[in-house]
């Protein structure tokens, strides 16, 4: 036996509340002035908000508006927003370039992965907690809710078993709770939710708030920061990372777009060569176009080398290649900053 576990957050936790208002803010300088060149940072604690980072933009758009706004979206209030932003490094911006000319706009590697376990191509476990976190928080937004929306699920497979809910060994759940509920009420509350909504979790353990009742949660409790949430936001553990975190970064910047890129990838190599699985590695050089490498894992080890060959020859992996091709000045990022990024699908142009 096997165990893996994985997990999930709801876009209510603290940290995906500040990677919401880095990524609204980058999507709306991007709608204005789709040249914007964002790295917008943020905390949240209490009823406070900090921007801080480098954007180089023409869009007229007020930030502490936008931390409101999505503040009030998840039933956060906001009190008061710090903002300690500057404009991108005149060097950055000489090697960057942009147009046509546009190259990395920082070093870094970035990974791609996909499996034909599930409709996503994410890996069953994962693909599963985020479902039980889309339950939640579905939930949560009810009026008659007895959930807050804070959550989060890890999901404990066998590795030895079927990619299905035969494999499931445990499901942990911890949410957030309106103080009116005792905590058995909870967790028959969360139980009944999970079990009846189609998930088909077999004959696994349900362990839900294990450390008792947990009525005070969001930024009130835990200090919230972009980008620390990277796992949740691609592949839950079943694949490696880059070093980048996704929220508050426009395409241009590589840890971002070209992650994307080998994704999309990955996927149309399950599809299209009948894999099992496939995991892409691209590696960028700031200031240059083309990837410093292209490498393929599979379950076909032979044919890996082929198959990154390919990809070199089949898709354009400069930064303006990828952003054309999928479409990434025209996405709403702080959609995607939600959950995983890889749940819905990016744009994509042929």
């Amino acid at each position: 036996m096997r165990l893996f576990s994985t997990e999930q957050v709801s876009k209510y936790h603290p940290d995906k509340y500040a990677d919401q208002i880095s990524d609204a803010i980058l999507t709306a300088c991007l709608q204005e002035d789709p040249d914007s060149r964002v790295a917008c940072e943020c905390m949240v604690k209490g009823k406070t908000v900090i921007l801080a980072g480098e954007i180089t933009t023409n869009a007229k758009i007020n930030y502490g508006d936008i931390a409101c706004r999505v503040g009030s979206k998840l039933r956060y209030p906001v009190r008061q927003v710090l903002t300690y932003i500057e404009t991108q490094s005149p060097e950055i911006a000489g090697g960057v370039k942009s147009g046509e000319d546009l190259r990395a706009g920082d070093q870094g590697i970035m990974f791609g992965y996909a499996c034909n376990q599930t409709e996503s191509g994410l890996p069953y476990a994962f693909d599963l907690a985020n479902k039980i976190i889309a339950l939640i928080e579905n939930d949560s937004e009810q009026p008659r809710s007895a959930l807050k929306g804070d959550a989060k699920c890890q999901v404990t497979v066998d590795l030895d078993k079927p990619a299905d809910n035969r494999s499931l060994v445990e499901i942990l759940i911890s949410v957030c709770h309106k103080e009116e509920y005792s905590l058995e009420e909870i967790r028959k509350y969360v139980e009944g939710l999970v079990v009846f909504s189609g998930t088909g979790i077999g004959e696994a353990t349900l362990n839900i708030n294990p450390a008792g009742r947990w009525t005070i949660g969001g930024p009130t409790a835990d200090c919230g920061l972009t980008g620390r949430k990277i796992v949740c936001d691609q592949y839950g553990g079943f694949c490696p990372v880059g070093g980048g975190a996704f929220s508050g970064k426009d395409p241009s910047k590589v840890d971002r777009s070209a992650a994307y890129m080998a994704n999309v990838i990955a996927r149309d190599l399950v599809e299209n060569h009948d894999l099992e699985w496939c995991e892409v590695q691209l590696a960028y050089a700031i200031g240059e176009a083309q990837p410093m490498s292209v490498t393929v894992k599979s379950n076909r080890p032979r044919i890996d080398s082929k198959l990154a060959e390919a990809v070199r020859e089949t898709y354009d992996l400069t930064p303006y290649g990828i952003i054309t091709y999928l479409d990434l000045l025209n996405v709403d990022y702080e959609k995607l900053a939600e959950g995983c990024h890889y749940r819905m699908e990016l744009p994509k142009r042929g």
